[in-house]
């Protein structure tokens, strides 16, 4: 039996002698944020008329320096742009600490205090992203950095001789931590965010610079789209790479053929 998690992955040794892991399985899938499109959210059942995406229990800053560059965007929201920008004034801000001592954004009728709901006149989101999308500007540049992350995970791994691993992941539910086994439903787990025309090493290039650097990105793209001569398609030797888990779930649930995606996945 086919294991339900089969995935590709590769691996590039950089010049200062760590290693480079990417998951080439998600990287080259056709995964696609769902929000505001029938995303079921992340509550302990499927909820998709509150249009809570995964910002149902706010965000954790990951440094003083996450939560400072956040702080100075959240300055620039207008009363129209943020629903709750009265109630954070009276509360003290947007970002505070919790009881169990971690910096995250308070959260106001069960969910994240900077996301505003359906209703609202600006339309539900995040106010930051759509402060950011209203200026111009990369959302990655106002967002806390667990926020504009997701779906993608980077980990860094020293072995115990000093050899360091890179490591570049889909966002599992795991990652969430013990409340993540409680979720109705996670974006990766399922194939209804599986639907994208381009795959995620080009949707989310930004996004990926910034978590690995230029360097990295280029060399990755180059061995995507240079494996077996591939020049606009990348391929495994069979004409693709192994497709997501999640497509071949809905595969096999239409009856189709399993094994690797038939579709090329780098064109434009």
């Amino acid at each position: 039996m086919e294991d339900p998690d089969l995935r590709e992955w590769i691996s590039l040794a950089d010049a200062d002698g760590s290693t480079w892991h990417f998951d080439v399985t998600f990287l080259t899938s056709n995964y696609g944020c769902v929000y505001g499109r029938g995303c079921p959210g992340v509550l302990t059942e499927p909820a998709p008329e509150y249009e809570h995406g995964c910002c149902t229990y706010g965000a954790h800053f990951v440094s003083e320096a996450d939560r400072t560059a956040v702080e100075s965007q959240i300055t620039r929201l207008t009363a129209d742009e943020w629903q709750f920008a009265a109630e954070a004034a009276q509360l003290g801000g947007a970002v505070h600490t919790d009881d169990e001592g971690e910096t995250v954004t308070r959260m106001i009728d069960d969910a994240c205090i900077m996301l505003n709901r359906p209703g609202f006149a600006k339309g539900a989101g995040c106010a930051l992203h759509q402060g950011a999308v209203a200026r111009g500007e990369r959302p990655m540049d106002w967002k806390p950095d667990v926020c504009w992350q997701v779906p993608l995970r980077y980990d860094a791994h020293v072995e115990a001789g000093g050899h360091v691993n890179h490591v570049l992941r889909e966002w599992k539910r795991r990652d969430w931590g013990e409340g993540g086994s409680e979720f109705a439903w996670w974006c990766t787990d399922d194939p209804l965010a599986f639907a994208e025309d381009r795959p995620v090493w080009k949707t989310l290039r930004s996004e990926i610079v910034e978590l690995v650097g230029a360097e990295q990105y280029e060399r990755l793209v180059d061995y995507l789209m240079g494996r077996d001569g591939a020049s606009e398609a990348p391929s495994n030797g069979t004409g693709v790479f192994l497709a997501h888990p999640q497509v071949r779930r809905r595969r096999a649930s239409d009856g189709e053929t399993l094994g690797h995606d038939r579709e090329m996945k780098g064109s434009s």
